[in-house]
């Protein structure tokens, strides 16, 4: 009975290790991808009227340029950015909100981005970014979210 004890605890640990092995995880931990040069012009006419606020409202359309710096060292996906975005009153753009956008892939090293988003036409420029971070996976966590046709 001792032995099998011993037998069932070795090999519990023998697979214990081995899954530890095995990049189960990588895919689960957010690696943070830091952000600079931030900017901010308007969309390409081609673009307007393609992002909306989400109501009836008139809405401008932004495109939110900058540089990702990945020091991982691994290929970063579907890189959620966080970030608040004031009008020149210094009232926020995006009610309750702090997510801005995704990035969807950041190779290694720095690499820049563009992000559109839609300001209620009503707030005046020039626009303040303020806080903004991202951060993302090793491995796509949202295989069905984009088409990747529409992606540039």
């Amino acid at each position: 009975m001792e032995r099998r004890s011993i037998i069932v605890s070795f090999l519990a640990g023998c697979l214990w290790l081995c899954l530890g092995l095995f990049p189960f995880s990588q895919a689960l931990a957010l690696t943070p991808i830091q952000l600079s040069d931030l900017s901010y012009e308007r969309c390409p006419a081609e673009m307007q009227g393609i992002v909306t606020s989400g109501s009836n409202e008139d809405a401008n359309c932004f495109m939110i340029k900058g540089k990702a710096k990945n020091t991982s060292g691994k290929y970063i996906v579907d890189a959620d950015v966080f970030g608040r975005i004031y009008d020149a009153n210094g009232s926020p753009t995006f009610e309750n909100r702090g997510r801005v956008g995704t990035i969807l892939e950041v190779p290694p090293g720095i690499s820049e981005f563009q992000i559109p988003v839609s300001v209620a036409a009503n707030q005046p420029e020039p626009l303040q970014l303020k806080k903004f971070k991202a951060s993302g996976f090793t491995s796509r966590v949202r295989p069905f979210y984009y088409d990747n046709e529409d992606v540039e």
